[in-house]
């Protein structure tokens, strides 16, 4: 995976995130309350993914990467969440959760790699 799969991958995800978290507004809720969790997270993950392609130094790039990767993991949390608790958003969610789970493999793998390059 090249830097700019990655860079992709997250601006998608986050754009779904985004879609997503719309939709719950609408419908109001806890939906309602959790998107606002949810969003924050979710665009982070791509936020801090474009911010360490500009890293002062690979410790800097390690850190922005290890952010990224825990907003993924918090991502995921919220989104079990909602799958336990809008089952009728069950399929979407689950998809998102397996795209959440991908980017969290491919983030950490990332980190694990640029520590053992030197």
């Amino acid at each position: 995976m090249t830097k700019k799969d990655i860079q992709e991958r997250t601006l998608n995800f986050s754009v779904r995130i985004v879609n997503l978290c719309k939709f719950l507004r609408q419908n109001g809720g806890t939906g309602y309350d959790l998107s606002k969790q949810l969003i924050r997270c979710g665009t982070s993950i791509g936020a801090n993914v474009e911010e360490a392609q500009n890293a002062e130094s690979k410790r800097d790039f390690i850190h922005k990467m290890s952010i990224s990767l825990k907003e993924a993991r918090e991502t995921n949390y919220w989104l079990k969440i909602l799958i336990a608790t809008e089952k009728n958003l069950e399929p979407r969610l689950l998809s998102l959760l397996n795209e959440s789970n991908e980017l969290i493999s491919i983030i950490y793998a990332i980190i694990k790699n640029t520590k053992t390059n030197n």
